[in-house]
C-alpha cells in the first residue's frame, strides 16, 4: 500500500490500549512491507495489468459492499467523477507501472522507489500553491534522486535496469498528483467508501486495459503460488492492513502513522532478501538509505497544522 491521499496531520489521538496499537502498527509495517514480494510472485506467471486489476476489483467491491451494509450514502455523480479521475491516476497509472516493473527489478528496490511518494506529493502541493517551498524539499529531492541513481548504476549481474526504475517513479508521480487532487476535490466523507470506490474503479480500468493489451487472450495459466499471492494482496494488503491504517488514524497523530512510509521499504528489503533470495549488497543498501533519508526529511519537515477534528 502507499501513502494515503487524505491524511490529517497532528490530530489529537483518542485513548487506546497499548496492545491493539502495537498490533495495528505491526500490521501496516509488516503486511504492507510484504506486499511487494507478493506482487513479484504474482506477476511471475500472471500478466501485470490482470494481476493488479483482479486485486483492486475484488478488494474495491468488498469495501463498497461493506459501505452499503453500513447504510453509508453512496457517492453523488460529481463525487463519482472525481473518484474515477483519482482512480485513473492512483490505481491505473500507478499500479500498472509498479506491477510491470516488478517483473524485472527486485521487490525490495521497488519498495524503496515507491517510498519517494512524499517527495513528489510535496512538490505537487507547491505547484498548486497548497504548500510553500522549503529548502528541505530541494534537499530531499536531491537525496532521493541520488539514491535512485546509485541503485541503477551497478554493473554486471547486480545491475538494476534504469527504465523500470523510471517507470515506478513516473507511477508514483501519478499517485502523488491523484492524492493532491483528492485534497481539493469533492469526495464522500467515509474513507472506506472513498478507498472502495477508487479501488473498484481502478480495478475496472486495469482489467479493461489488460483485455485491450491482449493479456486475457488466451487466458493465462495462474499457478497456485500466484493465486495465493493475489489472494494475500486482496485480503491482507488491501483489506486487513487498510482497516488497521484507518483505525490508527483515529487513535494516533497522522505524522506517527505516516512512519510506515519509511518502515515498509526496510521490511520489504529484508523479506525480499530472506524469502525471495533477492540481492542485498552495499550499493543497494546505500542507495536505499539515501532514498529513505529523503522521505524522513520530507515527513519531519512538514509544517504542523491545526487539528481538523
Amino acid at each position: 500500500m502507499k501513502a494515503d491521499s487524505v491524511v490529517k496531520d497532528e490530530a489529537k489521538p483518542r485513548a487506546a490500549s497499548r496492545v491493539p496499537l502495537v498490533f495495528a502498527f505491526l500490521i501496516i509495517y509488516v503486511v504492507w512491507g510484504s506486499t511487494f514480494l507478493a506482487i513479484r510472485v504474482a506477476v511471475a506467471t500472471v500478466p501485470p495489468l490482470l494481476a493488479a486489476g483482479i486485486r483492486f476489483f475484488v478488494a474495491g467491491a468488498a469495501l463498497l459492499v461493506y459501505s452499503k451494509l453500513r447504510a453509508l450514502e453512496m457517492p453523488s455523480r460529481l463525487e463519482w467523477r472525481n473518484l474515477i479521475i483519482s482512480a485513473g491516476l492512483m490505481f491505473l497509472a500507478s499500479y500498472s507501472g509498479l506491477f510491470w516493473a516488478e517483473k524485472i527489478i527486485p521487490s525490495g528496490v521497488a519498495s524503496v522507489l515507491v517510498a519517494t511518494i512524499p517527495v513528489w506529493t510535496a512538490f505537487c502541493e507547491i505547484a498548486l500553491k497548497l504548500d510553500r517551498f522549503r529548502w528541505t524539499l530541494a534537499a530531499a529531492l536531491l537525496l532521493g534522486l541520488g539514491g535512485v541513481g546509485i541503485l541503477a548504476l551497478g554493473r554486471g549481474a547486480s545491475r538494476i535496469p534504469l527504465f523500470p526504475c523510471l517507470a515506478i517513479l513516473g507511477a508514483e508521480i501519478a499517485w502523488s498528483i491523484g492524492s493532491v487532487f483528492c485534497k481539493v476535490a469533492k469526495l464522500p466523507e467515509s474513507k472506506p467508501l472513498i478507498a472502495g470506490a477508487q479501488m473498484f474503479a481502478g480495478g475496472v480500468m486495469l482489467l479493461a486495459c489488460s483485455s485491450f493489451a491482449g493479456e486475457m487472450t488466451p487466458w493465462p495459466h495462474i499457478s497456485m503460488r500466484a493465486a495465493g499471492a493475489i489472494l494475500y494482496l486482496i485480503v491482507a494488503g488491501s483489506l486487513v492492513a487498510f482497516t488497521a491504517y484507518i483505525w490508527l488514524l483515529d487513535q494516533m497523530p497522522a505524522t506517527t502513522v505516516a512512519s510506515y512510509a519509511y518502515v515498509n521499504p526496510i521490511i520489504a528489503l529484508i523479506i525480499g532478501h530472506w524469502l525471495g533470495q533477492e540481492a542485498l549488497n552495499s550499493r543497494i543498501l546505500f542507495g536505499s538509505a539515501l532514498v529513505l533519508a529523503s522521505v524522513v526529511l520530507i515527513l519531519k519537515s512538514k509544517p504542523k497544522q491545526n487539528p481538523e477534528r
